[in-house]
């Protein structure tokens, strides 16, 4: 017996492929690489959200995945990923792994690189590693988070990716980028930032601002204090 406002399974597939089919042609329209949106296309966004909000998997906005945390809007997922004009060996850094789902996408990005994920909250790290397993990712390699953001152990890092608000490029994370690297993050309050990319170079880091958006927060070292209990 379905409950009330329960979709029958056949609507709710055919629901999601349509919402799926319109989300990538927008991006299409608005990104330069197609290989972002082909790579997006292979990543099912819905293995990375929670039952109830499954229907909802391929609209263009973000979505709660428990403990406070969301997984982005995919927008913002594929400017980010755009902005740091990866290659298929390199290797990669992501700094809050959150449901995976960015995790995937870096992988399909990299073939025969690397990409290495971190996150503070155990619970969703031990989520997303089941989900990444299940689908077969290979090169995502997740790490604990120590006192110094990001994974020294890995890098250098031809890319960084960080996915949670920091009120200023985190210099321990500018160390880990090698010399021609990119990273990209929200850069700004806890209300709203501004998404930053930032080359380095063998002179120092050169930034560019790619437009407004709003995460959550880094919390810790170069992040924002821990709240009180």
């Amino acid at each position: 017996m379905l409950r009330c406002g329960q979709m029958p399974k056949q609507e709710r597939d055919i629901s999601l492929a349509k919402t799926r089919k319109q989300l990538f042609s927008k991006l299409a329209r608005r990104l330069r690489s197609t290989n972002v949106v082909k790579a997006m296309e292979r990543v099912p966004r819905e293995r990375f959200v929670p039952a109830p909000v499954r229907s909802m998997a391929y609209l263009d906005i973000p979505l709660a995945i428990g403990l406070g945390q969301t997984i982005s809007q995919p927008y913002i997922v594929a400017l980010m990923t755009e902005a740091l004009e990866l290659k298929p060996g390199d290797r990669v850094l992501e700094v809050g792994t959150g449901s995976g789902y960015q995790a995937a996408i870096l992988a399909e990005m990299v073939p025969s690189g690397q990409v290495t994920t971190v996150e503070l909250l155990p619970e969703l790290a031990a989520g997303a590693r089941r989900t990444l397993d299940e689908l077969g990712y290979q090169n995502v390699a997740s790490q604990s988070v120590g006192d110094t953001p990001g994974y020294p152990g890995d890098g250098p890092y031809n890319a960084i990716i960080v996915t949670a608000a920091v009120p200023g490029l985190p210099q321990s994370l500018l160390t880990q980028l090698a010399v021609g690297g990119r990273m990209v993050a929200p850069v700004g309050s806890l209300e709203e930032q501004q998404l930053v990319q930032a080359h380095r170079t063998g002179e120092g880091v050169s930034p560019r601002l790619l437009g407004p958006c709003r995460f959550v927060p880094m919390l810790g070292p170069e992040g924002f204090p821990v709240p009180s209990p």
